[in-house]
């Protein structure tokens, strides 16, 4: 099933996501044709990519596909996971990355949506990590990637309430870079795109690599990754990690004990 459409136009390429049954949640079959569609984009002569739903869409992305979950004791986002795999292919990308973002965007994706250059949304757009509210353990890659958008007592709130923010207060903190009328934001996006392609991409494409590689030096000793690590393996072991999974395909709200 094709779950991601490219178009390209001019030196403009597109991926768009395409899983509107289930909320454009990022399942494994998705998340592999997202790098088929990244390697496509690779051997292109593109200048920018933009990474969106279809027009309208009310959900950018739901997220991790929760059925897809494994049982307790496997950890459910080892660094080979489709996701992570997807988030390095895209940080390879050399040419600005614009996320246009129309509704809401939900726990895993907002990883993927972090990960872009630019974000662009409207009024209905709305951002909620919601590990906590399932039981699920994120892993480091993915706070180190929250942690590169926003501060730390933000991505704390973030975490722990597990509540949405809106397109207002995610563009007060700079997560957005731009917010606009629906209506108005595809012509408003490719302006911004147009507005790259005119320029040297050269240039930006060294900008871009000075940008990520100064704004993500931050380093982490090896005895804080060890500790990190044993307390998701307890997460991800836990009786809370099994309800949680239990209570979303049950439909009803998990009762977590702690344990």
């Amino acid at each position: 099933m094709k779950l991601i459409e490219v178009k390209k136009e001019n030196l403009i390429f597109e991926i768009i996501i395409k899983n509107e049954n289930q909320r454009n949640a990022l399942s494994t079959d998705l998340l592999n044709q997202f790098v088929d569609a990244i390697d496509s984009l690779i051997i292109s002569n593109s200048r920018v990519l933009i990474i969106r739903a279809a027009k309208g869409a009310k959900v950018w992305s739901s997220g991790f596909n929760i059925e897809e979950l494994p049982e307790p004791g496997i950890d459910p986002v080892p660094y080979n996971h489709p996701l992570e795999v997807l988030i390095r292919a895209i940080e390879k990308v050399k040419i600005p990355i614009i996320a246009l973002i129309e509704g809401s965007v939900w726990g895993g994706a907002c990883d993927l949506a972090f990960s872009c250059d630019i974000l662009i949304g409207t009024n209905n757009t709305s951002f909620a990590i919601t590990p906590a509210k399932i039981g699920v353990p994120y892993n480091s890659l993915g706070i180190n990637r929250i942690l590169n958008r926003v501060s730390p007592n933000i991505a704390k709130e973030l975490f722990f309430t597990a509540c949405p923010i809106s397109a207002e207060r995610a563009f007060n903190l700079g997560i957005l870079n731009h917010k606009v009328d629906a209506d108005t934001i595809d012509a408003y996006t490719y302006s911004i795109a147009n507005k790259i392609v005119s320029n040297s991409p050269l240039s930006i494409s060294v900008i871009k690599k000075q940008i990520d590689s100064i704004s993500r030096a931050k380093t982490v000793d090896i005895e804080t990754i060890s500790i990190i690590d044993e307390l998701r393996q307890e997460a991800y072991n836990s009786d809370d990690y099994l309800e949680g999974k239990r209570a979303f395909m049950e439909k009803r709200k998990a009762v977590f004990k702690g344990v």
